[in-house]
């Protein structure tokens, strides 16, 4: 795990890639990487080079442009949900303090990343970690806080007025 500024990476697969062209094949190398805060910030980022280092740093700085904000309810998800990214489902539910976080490898790093400590996490579909990572950030935005589902929905606030939507 590298640190670099607030957020921590971790790398979740180093691929080895070739295109074959007429002069033989061009070999490079594909990384995935999270990078979080583990205060709610989390992104997936994508490096390919023909240098390991050098796909890394690529992949960091994809992941940095592609920051998402997770609304958290303690250390746990505010409801279930499922993400969906191609043919990779991601279901995500609360669980209680103590938990842990349950879930395998690659969204497991989305989930530990985004500052999560209780979760219980299922994969529906493919095993592929790009399309799992991205399919667990679709599940994460999804997400919504009480007051905004609330909000939403037309109920008393905090301070007992009644929330209309104006929509």
């Amino acid at each position: 795990m590298i640190t670099t500024d607030e957020f921590e990476n971790e790398i979740i697969e180093i691929r080895r890639v070739s295109k074959v062209t007429k002069g033989g094949r061009n070999l490079k190398f594909r990384v995935l990487i999270v990078v979080g805060d583990r205060k709610g910030r989390v992104g997936v980022g994508l490096g390919n080079t023909t240098e390991i280092p050098r796909a890394i740093h690529q992949a960091i700085r994809d992941a940095k442009k592609n920051l998402i904000e997770v609304q958290l309810d303690g250390g746990t998800v505010p409801h279930e949900v499922i993400g969906k990214f191609k043919a990779g489902r991601v279901l995500l539910k609360p669980a209680h303090a103590g938990t842990g976080v349950i879930a395998g490898v690659t969204v497991g790093a989305v989930c530990r990343l985004a500052g999560v400590t209780d979760i219980l996490t299922k994969s529906l579909g493919t095993t592929n970690p790009l399309t799992l990572s991205r399919a667990a950030i679709n599940g994460l935005v999804q997400l919504r806080s009480r007051s905004e589902v609330k909000t939403l929905r037309g109920h008393e606030d905090e301070a007992g007025e009644e929330v209309k939507d104006e929509t």
